[in-house]
């Protein structure tokens, strides 16, 4: 008589208690990362965290959760991070835009998304980037709390604090959500510890809510490896690690701060200097912010001198500006370097094709994600 093999089931229910029983500790280490108290006496704990490939799964999840297609909306506040508006079109969710305020450092306009709120229940969603992408400020916490406290809107407030390690010590909100069951704060392994390629990403949530976005996941979207990997870089060895580059960083973009200015061509910085990024205004001859000038160098400095910055001068309130990511000593070095010879070209008139084709490519350049 042949062995009889184990049900279907029974192999599934097996491998789903452990891999369980491993998402606890890698829940638990999550937790402890942001269990500052800074915000609340509240603890955080295991059951609040919700564990997806990447942000953009936190995102496309609650859209999933909360939004029924073809009826309901989420709110953003441009300029902001890409892949709000990816997700709402692929499940087929309308956007209500409420900008933020380009003439006051890029703050929330708290009481213009409240208005919103009010005059559109359909909204369910209100995603705010903090610190912002591509503006790099933090959002003021009193501003979340405003749009968190409003009296009759009953949808979420989803804060994506990808980029929240290189801010100030105690920025993170993510314990807050045990304070505020309308609150989801959404963070990534792929920023400060650079570990993009396992895909993890998080969100942290009210036990309710947790769950409900626990329910939606397929049971084996986190593997193995990657939970490995991302238990190993929250032990106390490889944080250090972590802090050790992100000092490293920090220290790069006070030099970026101060030596972009003295390059011809460079106007003002935008926004803040909470992230691992700047965004930064390019000059024509007349000293004016311009696209076209921007634009040819960010095409002048990817193809021909192997440096890469993002066009952004497409969004809201950021005409002709470049986002400027931080890289090392040598890296940094090499970009000042680059953006010096390409600058001068420019104002120089070298290279500045005509606007008869500037939209198309404009386009192109401001389509790139991220």
């Amino acid at each position: 008589m042949s062995e009889i093999p184990l049900s279907r089931s029974t192999q599934t229910n097996s491998t789903n208690n452990a891999s369980f029983s491993h998402q606890i500790e890698l829940k638990q280490l999550f937790c402890n990362l942001r269990n500052t108290h800074h915000h609340t006496p509240k603890t955080l704990l295991p059951e609040h965290m919700f564990c997806g490939v990447g942000s953009d799964e936190a995102i496309d999840a609650l859209l999933r959760c909360f939004c029924v297609p073809g009826k309901d909306k989420i709110l953003t506040c441009p300029p902001t991070y890409g892949m709000y508006s990816v997700s709402a079109q692929v499940n087929d969710v309308e956007i209500v835009k409420v900008p933020l305020d380009a003439t006051n450092g890029f703050h929330l306009q708290a009481d213009k998304v409240n208005e919103a709120l009010s005059a559109d229940p359909t909204i369910k969603l209100a995603y705010i980037c903090s610190p912002g992408n591509p503006t790099a400020n933090l959002i003021r916490k009193e501003d979340i709390r405003k749009v968190l406290e409003h009296p009759t809107w009953n949808g979420i407030v989803v804060v994506d604090e990808a980029y929240i390690d290189f801010a100030p010590e105690g920025s993170s909100l993510a314990e807050w959500v045990t304070e505020w069951p309308n609150l989801v704060v959404m963070q990534t392994l792929s920023k400060a510890f650079g570990l993009a390629g396992i895909r993890l990403g998080v969100a942290y949530a009210s036990a309710e809510v947790a769950r409900l976005l626990n329910s939606l996941k397929a049971p084996y979207n986190i593997s193995s490896p990657t939970s490995a990997l991302a238990s190993a870089a929250l032990t106390a060895p490889n944080m250090a690690v972590m802090h050790s580059f992100r000092s490293q960083i920090i220290a790069q973009r006070d030099r970026l701060l101060r030596e972009l200015p003295t390059i011809p061509g460079v106007g003002q910085f935008l926004g803040g200097s909470d992230a691992n990024f700047l965004l930064v205004q390019i000059l024509d001859a007349e000293d004016r912010p311009s696209n076209v000038t921007a634009l040819a160098a960010y095409e002048a400095m990817a193809e021909k001198r192997g440096v890469v910055v993002r066009f952004r001068g497409k969004e809201l309130g950021c005409e002709g500006c470049l986002r400027i990511t931080v890289g090392t000593e040598a890296e940094v070095t090499k970009f000042l370097q680059e953006l010096r010879v390409v600058l001068d070209g420019l104002r120089a008139g070298a290279g500045i094709e005509s606007l008869r084709d500037g939209k198309r490519r404009e386009d192109s350049a401001a389509a790139v994600v991220g």
